[in-house]
């Protein structure tokens, strides 16, 4: 396998975020993903399993893949009481054994509470890339949850066109983040989910559906 990076992520050292907001961050970007998210994807796509889901949080997004009969391999780099931390996924040369799939919403990064931490679109876009060369190297498949105005930028455009990429499932149901009771408002912004699947029939253009 060839290691080098898809893109050149050095390139775009200076790139500004694309997920800013008026909140202030949570460590880790730890935003448990609501139920209805996940399963949106398991409707529309057949899993390889087991699955890894490698910034599990709360494990908001493995029991509904649990309860669709899979096992989950449920790792995060900070401890929420759920699965094994201390795991860095960016620091992992491969799937845990058995695994034939990733499942995560990958950190967005946009403002995070660390001082001095990298810029949000280098580190989002380090994280899809180092995803897509482990799920080509397992040859196994790939689900990432992003914004779908994410996808059009020429920069992640290019990354994602590199890849094995099989399916867009685009979100038509906004996803709300923070429950604040009575005051709790529509989410601002559209998600996808990014499906890659390196057994894919490459001849084949990807598919965009709407879920």
């Amino acid at each position: 396998m060839d290691d080098r990076p898809l893109i050149d992520i050095a390139e775009y050292e200076d790139a500004r975020p694309v997920h800013a907001s008026n909140f202030t961050r949570s460590g880790h970007d730890f935003y448990p993903t609501p139920a209805w998210v996940t399963e949106a994807l398991l409707d529309n796509v057949p899993l390889r399993g087991p699955v890894w889901e490698p910034c599990c949080g709360g494990g908001a997004m493995v029991r509904p893949i649990e309860r669709r009969g899979y096992r989950v391999e449920a790792t995060d780099i900070a401890d929420h009481g759920f699965g094994q931390s201390g795991i860095d996924f960016m620091a992992c040369g491969s799937v845990p054994a058995g695994c034939q799939s990733i499942v995560t919403n990958p950190p967005y990064g946009d403002g995070t509470v660390e001082r001095g931490a990298t810029k949000s679109a280098l580190k989002l876009l380090s994280f899809v890339d180092h995803a897509i060369r482990l799920t080509e190297q397992n040859d196994g498949q790939l689900a990432l949850l992003v914004r779908y105005t994410w996808i059009a930028g020429k920069r992640a455009s290019t990354l994602i066109s590199a890849g094995p990429l099989d399916r867009v499932l685009v979100l038509t149901r906004r996803i709300c983040w923070f429950d604040l009771g009575p005051a709790t408002k529509q989410g601002q912004h559209h998600h996808c989910w990014l499906f890659f699947d390196a057994q894919r029939d490459r001849a084949k253009p990807p598919e965009i559906v709407f879920v």
